[in-house]
């Protein structure tokens, strides 16, 4: 008896890497937007990466994305290679500088209070890949939803060079801290848990480009997983 079915050796397999990995990017993705900070919450099973535009008033979560807690050491050492590369052709990227005017930090819930969280990006975008690129002043992340058969860009973010070892430091804080945690056998929140420690502060922040094909001078985007091909996944505030 035939089948027109394919066989379970014909068919693609999902999970197979792609050495060349596209994404789509959906219109309403495209131009991206310009982060001058971020708050990282982890949550039982996830990380929520919250960029924030503290660029005038009020204060806004510009957009949350939702990271699998597998993916974010990949987003990290994709992050960590993609910073090298720039420090190897750029230098070491200038920090904006901290704002030391704060007596003490806010608490989470001081934070939320003064953010304006519009309901468009209350419930976050998903992400399991991450593809980086950067420029001179600027690197671009592009969150991935890769699923067979094509992946596509869930939500597209700049931030300043000199932002990024901050950003890399609060998203390897978190992942130490839900280690920690599980080391400690204790039970996991139900609800996200931002990061204490966090702190809000302004990212000294130029130009973003809409595009994250990188202007002449600047390193091609590099894809998931560690090596310069595909990062994945992030935890506490940026400043």
């Amino acid at each position: 008896m035939s089948s027109d079915s394919p066989s379970p050796a014909d068919r693609p397999d999902p999970n197979e890497g792609n050495p060349a990995l596209r994404a789509r990017v959906p219109d309403h993705v495209a131009d991206g937007c310009f982060s001058t900070g971020a708050i990282v919450m982890t949550g039982p099973s996830e990380y929520v990466v919250d960029f924030l535009q503290t660029i005038g008033r009020p204060h806004r979560v510009a957009r949350r994305v939702i990271v699998p807690h597998p993916v974010m050491p990949q987003f990290i050492d994709a992050l960590n290679t993609n910073l090298d590369l720039y420090k190897s052709r750029f230098g070491e990227p200038v920090a904006p500088p901290q704002n030391q005017s704060q007596a003490r930090r806010p608490t989470p819930q001081e934070i939320y209070d003064d953010l304006k969280l519009p309901d468009e990006v209350l419930s976050g975008v998903y992400a399991n890949g991450v593809m980086i690129g950067h420029g001179a002043s600027e690197f671009g992340l592009d969150f991935l939803t890769s699923f067979f058969p094509q992946s596509a860009v869930s939500a597209r973010v700049f931030v300043s060079a000199g932002q990024v070892p901050r950003l890399l430091e609060s998203l390897k804080s978190a992942v130490r801290q839900l280690e920690q945690r599980q080391q400690s056998t204790a039970t996991a929140s139900v609800e996200p848990v931002p990061d204490p420690t966090a702190k809000i502060e302004p990212m000294a922040g130029p130009n973003a480009t809409g595009d994250l094909r990188p202007p002449d001078d600047s390193e091609p985007p590099t894809p998931p997983n560690a090596q310069e091909d595909e990062p994945e996944e992030p935890e506490g505030p940026v400043q």
